[in-house]
């Protein structure tokens, strides 16, 4: 498995705010509004110590009843006027970071959904999920915890030392000595956090990634009896996962400790200079106790800054991961503007030439045409380049040279949608999503009406069993069909094709690994599907495609013979042996 390692970056990276800052534009009478509450809040809350200092000298110790009660009535109204700034900063900085992770996302699987199947097939499918789930709610964070706090955060500090040095700056000096110490230990503290808290993202990462694997291909796991070994594999992973926050626990544990501590021995360094203030009657008890109060709001910011900042940082790296994924430039380009109500269904390859990794072709020189209703058939071992001529025909892949026509237009002045619209794809592997019969059949198109799907279910004889099922069309077939037979699932994949009835149709034979009474209903639907159309079958048994109107004999990419059954069993060449091994194998 590919493990993923992530470098740690930049605290700020600025071109990442910035491109962050887009997503935050339609929101942006909402984003200064939250700003505007993160200044209010930095400059209200030092407000309290001063009210209590005043109440304390001026009315407490002066014995003025009357101007305590109106004082207690001021402060209960801040207090109150502080909850109600605090209630509306964290909940619009929720508001906001939500809205914002829903377009990222929304944005990110849209990207993800245009992209060739060549990125999925060099990419995790796990690293991809933790991008467009785990990473984007790191991202919310920004807001909730990020920038604004910080920025809060940082005011704060400075409005409460303005204050603290107007009050008596020597006071100030001797309750902050310790403050270098805090300082450093909050250095330290960030910095190794910050590598753990990447080493956590990257492990659950690898950890996605891995269990998406396995559970995906866990009947390989099972077939070949390799439980314990991958049990071994998924416990070093799972350790990784551990070991990081462990380690990420343990900087905390040792951290908020010590900043307890220096922050403690500040307040004690306070009360003893504070003490001797009042016994000279050079500081008030009034000025004393405000002191003892902005240094807890003092310290509080300073150790939360840096927690503020990893917070930030991680989400920053996030943002860097999932940008990647947007400025990933791997789209098939849809620049055609062709797009016809219904095809003719005519195809012709001519020089064609491709290769999945820009070296190595695999199909080379490709040259047939296929007239309108016709059948053609794809012979060939395996690697002979057959299911790349209908990856490249649907484009989910470009050619590298020659050109790809239907109806005489290049595919590529085809609007795509419309190319692939008009062509029907039944693969061999079924794909069923965990959706009911319909959902699967339709694909959620609400063109298709419920009665022309029963019809086709009906043509193809699925009704039969699917009638047979709980809820009929509304049964659950749970994720990839797992609730049918192979030959179930067959049968729904040529009724989803059939309602979306397209004028080209490619079959991916798939009588192999089924039943005879499966296989007789299968054929009879396929002879169904393929009336009236342009058919490219890729054979695996030549009994299926001996009334073909034409047989392609593909070998390492290319084509070594075409014609007829009966022609290519004249030429005594690649098919004539490949028909006769297959006699053989049935008698």
């Amino acid at each position: 498995m590919d493990k993923e390692k992530v470098n740690s970056g930049d605290i700020i990276d600025l071109h990442i705010l910035k491109r962050i800052y887009r997503f935050v534009y339609p929101y942006q009478k909402a984003f200064y509004l939250l700003v505007f509450l993160t200044v209010l809040i930095a400059f209200v809350a030092p407000a309290l110590p001063l009210l209590i200092q005043k109440t304390i000298d001026d009315y407490i110790l002066v014995k003025n009843y009357q101007g305590l009660v109106n004082m207690l009535m001021i402060l209960i109204g801040v207090l109150v006027l502080q909850g109600i700034i605090q209630y509306f900063h964290t909940y619009l900085s929720g508001w906001l970071g939500q809205h914002v992770i829903r377009d990222i996302r929304t944005q990110l699987y849209d990207h993800l959904l245009s992209l060739k199947l060549r990125y999925f097939d060099q990419t995790p499918i796990g690293r991809l999920v933790t991008r467009t789930i785990s990473d984007i709610e790191t991202l919310s964070d920004i807001f909730s915890q990020g920038i604004a706090a910080i920025i809060g955060d940082v005011l704060q500090i400075l409005v409460i030392l303005t204050v603290m040095l107007i009050f008596n700056w020597k006071l100030t000096l001797v309750s902050l000595s310790t403050l270098p110490l805090l300082i450093i230990s909050t250095y330290v503290f960030k910095e190794k956090v910050k590598v753990s808290f990447n080493n956590v993202r990257t492990a659950v990462s690898n950890l996605n990634t891995f269990v998406q694997e396995h559970i995906t291909g866990m009947n390989i796991v099972q077939i070949f009896s390799s439980e314990e070994r991958e049990h071994k594999k998924f416990n070093e992973i799972n350790e990784e996962h551990k070991r990081a926050n462990i380690k990420s626990v343990l900087y905390y544990s040792i951290y908020f400790p010590v900043a307890e501590i220096i922050q403690a021995a500040g307040i004690g360094l306070l009360v003893w200079y504070g003490a001797r203030g009042v016994l000279h009657e050079d500081v008030t008890i009034g000025v004393l106790i405000a002191f003892i109060m902005y240094i807890n709001m003092f310290f509080r910011p300073i150790r939360q800054i840096a927690d503020r900042f990893n917070t930030l940082q991680l989400g920053i790296v996030s943002s860097s991961r999932i940008f990647n994924i947007l400025d990933t430039k791997d789209q098939i380009p849809d620049n055609g503007t062709f797009a016809p109500d219904r095809l003719k269904g005519k195809v012709a390859f001519k020089n064609v030439w491709f290769a999945y990794n820009e070296r190595d072709y695999v199909l080379k020189n490709i040259n047939f045409e296929v007239e309108e209703g016709q059948t053609i058939a794809l012979v060939g071992a395996t690697g002979a380049g057959k299911s790349s001529i209908i990856n490249l025909l649907t484009r989910f892949y470009d050619i590298n040279r020659g050109e790809i026509l239907i109806d005489d237009v290049n595919i590529k002045d085809f609007e795509l949608d419309n190319l692939r619209s008009n062509i029907g794809v039944v693969l061999q592997d079924v794909f069923l999503f965990s959706d009911t019969i319909e959902g699967n059949i339709t694909l959620g198109n609400p063109d298709i009406e419920r009665s022309k799907m029963i019809e086709a279910a009906d043509l193809v004889g699925a009704r039969r069993f699917i009638d047979r099922l709980p809820g009929g069309f509304d049964y659950n077939v749970m994720e990839r069909g797992a609730t049918l037979s192979v030959g179930q699932r067959q049968l729904i994949s040529f009724v989803r094709a059939m309602v979306y009835d397209p004028k080209i149709i490619v079959l991916d034979e798939a009588t192999s690994s089924v039943d005879t009474e499966t296989e007789e209903m299968i054929q009879e639907a396929i002879t169904k599907l393929m009336k009236g159309r342009t058919a490219i079958v890729i054979a695996h048994r030549l009994s299926t495609i001996q009334s073909a109107d034409k047989i392609l004999v593909l070998d390492h990419g290319e084509i070594k013979e075409q014609g007829t059954h009966q022609e290519l069993l004249s030429l005594d060449g690649y098919y004539a042996q490949l028909h006769k091994m297959q006699y053989k194998a049935v008698m």
